[in-house]
């Protein structure tokens, strides 16, 4: 029990209306007690018991002063006893604290849990319950306690603070903010409270401000090496990489055994294109913490983009171990087959474990797979299921969620590159490898698309916006309309547009029957009838090129690791050109370059 828990119930125990000789003596106990005279309370306390064993307020009496003399076995014991007499509020209290101390957190929520039954107003009884409740890591109920104590005192700090940081931590950040204002208007220039404000603040995208406030938590806290790693971050995604560096560097000199600044420090210097120096911080960062996932991870991906596949493939077996990652995980009591051992005869279960894009690209091996004598049943997304039931290879094509039928082994589709030991020299690039669309979906298309005098495009601006990316891969339509004057037919395949882009399509001579795009079979069909697709790095782009149909493919300056670095062309995929972003970052210039060359290509076409 604190020193807070000590001084509540303290002031819960006041002398009851009736007088007996158990009373008196108890009242003098609590007055000894009250004024830091153990022994003679103890005293008091046993001989009210002495005239009545069950006199409730003497045995929480004795509690109490156990409690002082950290006899806490015995203080729970007198708590239960007194309980089990009346069971009051203040006994409650007692009892769950005691158990709190004793670690015995499910029974302490009991006890206070039932105290605030019946007496719901009583802020140190949720208090009490909002600790008990982190305790036992459950922290939205945590938060609400919290919240609790805030609507029952307005000026508690320490409970504001709580509540929003809570709040925050279970990605709840709009409800954390205004618990954290609060905070900050309490205690002016709290540091912890400034830190939690600027993490809510970024996680709903208001960059700027969320800097702002992480600088704030530094002017008052300049030795917090945490903060100066936020504040890192928060400039590496505002495109300030060279001003990243330089909190990073902040925070290390603070901790220089910091992994995730030093990861942090790896992904800024790997957007400067310091490639072997953001190799040597994730290689520190892994010295430093070998299980730290979030190292390897990184510089598996770091691998892939420079080519180093063997390396690469390997490493990224670490994802299910990385938090937050957005994959699927397995428990499988089956083995996992990573290349090794005959496969023939054997049911294997591939199953999706990233994106849809992903998905696409290594849906590829699946043949192979068949090939070695596998018996392959495939799940995936059901938006992927129509098109790839026909995939050759597939014995069983599966929507995720399904129930799987009995199997030998699975393999993660992720997980195929490495399984076949794929190197740069040995993809598997043939294309088309998807099942050609439905004659008559593909009719049906070109009916809706209408006469063919002019480049059929399709236009694909932006991908998955959770994806943690996206910023960098997804861009405005205005772009692309730099295009629309010329002499092609534009056609949107962007499913979901914002709120801008839906009313500048409205106004553009785009061709918009996303509507109908029900899944990628529909989508497969309608790039059937397209003369070029023009994307951004997301499924389409990826669906494009399996189905050996021409694509453009907008890349950032530093791409996902599949695009590798400082070509035109896809050993993936055969038919698509990447059209790449210089050291300045603009997708300006990227597109006055797909201008130049749609140009040409309209030009040729006569």
């Amino acid at each position: 029990m604190n020193r807070r828990e000590r001084r509540a119930a303290g002031k819960t125990l006041k002398p009851g209306p009736r007088r007996s000789p158990a009373d008196a003596l108890y009242e003098a106990g609590l007055a000894h007690l009250r004024a830091g005279r153990m022994l003679d309370a103890q005293v008091r306390g046993q001989q009210a018991l002495t005239a009545d064993p069950e006199h409730a307020d003497s045995l929480h009496l004795m509690s109490l002063i156990t409690i002082g003399a950290e006899h806490f076995d015995l203080a729970a014991e007198w708590a239960r006893r007194a309980v089990a007499q009346d069971p009051k509020p203040q006994y409650l209290f007692t009892l769950g604290s005691v158990l709190r101390q004793q670690k015995q957190f499910e029974e302490a929520l009991a006890a206070f849990e039932q105290a605030a039954q019946l007496k719901p107003e009583a802020v140190d009884l949720w208090r009490a319950i909002a600790n008990v409740m982190v305790d036992l890591n459950r922290l939205d109920r945590a938060a609400a306690a919290f919240a609790r104590v805030v609507k029952l005192d307005p000026r508690d700090r320490d409970a504001a603070y709580n509540a929003g940081s809570l709040l925050q931590r279970s990605g709840r950040a709009a409800e954390a903010l205004p618990y954290l204002q609060l905070s900050d208007e309490l205690q002016p220039n709290h540091a912890p409270t400034l830190q939690m404000r600027a993490l809510a603040l970024y996680d709903l995208k208001r960059f700027d401000e969320a800097l702002a406030e992480i600088q704030r938590a530094h002017d008052h806290d300049p030795a917090q090496a945490d903060i100066c790693n936020n504040a890192g971050a928060f400039l590496h995604r505002l495109g300030r990489h060279e001003d990243a560096l330089v909190w990073f560097d902040r925070a290390l000199q603070l901790r220089p055994a910091y992994p995730a600044a030093l990861c942090n420090k790896g992904a800024a210097l790997t957007d400067l294109h310091r490639f072997d120096d953001a190799i040597a911080m994730y290689r520190r960062s892994r010295a430093i913490d070998p299980g730290h996932a979030e190292a390897e991870w990184a510089l598996a991906l770091l691998n892939l983009l420079r080519g180093n596949f063997e390396a690469g493939w390997a490493g990224r077996e670490v994802r299910w171990s990385v938090p937050d990652l957005p994959i699927a995980h397995f428990d499988y009591i089956q083995p996992m087959w990573l290349g090794h051992g005959s496969v023939d005869g054997k049911t294997v279960l591939v199953h999706v474990d990233e994106g849809l894009g992903d998905t696409i690209q290594y849906v590829r091996y699946v043949p192979m797979l068949a090939a070695r004598g596998a018996r392959v049943v495939l799940v995936v997304p059901a938006s992927l299921c129509g098109l790839l039931s026909g995939l050759s290879g597939v014995a069983q094509c599966l929507p995720m969620g399904s129930e799987l039928p009995p199997f030998d082994m699975y393999c993660p589709i992720g997980s195929l590159p490495l399984a076949f030991g794929t190197k740069l020299e040995t993809i598997p690039a043939e294309v088309p490898y998807l099942p050609a669309p439905d004659a008559a979906c593909v009719q049906a298309w070109e009916a809706r698309l209408g006469s063919r005098d002019r480049l059929r495009t399709g236009l694909v601006w932006s991908g998955n916006p959770n994806h943690r990316n996206d910023h960098n891969r997804s861009v405005p339509l205005g772009i692309l309309s730099e295009l629309f004057d010329l002499d092609a037919t534009f056609v949107s395949l962007q499913k979901d547009p914002s709120d801008d882009d839906r009313a500048l399509l409205s106004r553009s001579d785009v061709i918009d029957f996303t509507d109908r795009l029900g899944d990628f079979t529909e989508t497969s069909a309608l790039i059937s009838c397209l003369d070029l697709v023009i994307s951004v790095d997301t499924s389409v782009a990826h669906l494009a090129g399996s189905l050996g149909r021409p694509v453009w493919t907008l890349l950032p300056y530093t791409p996902d690791y599949r695009w590798l670095l400082d070509r035109d062309d896809s050993p993936w995929y055969p038919t698509m050109r990447l059209f790449r972003q210089d050291a300045r970052r603009s997708y300006a210039e990227v597109i006055a370059r797909v201008r130049s060359e749609l140009e040409a290509m309209i030009a040729k076409r006569g």
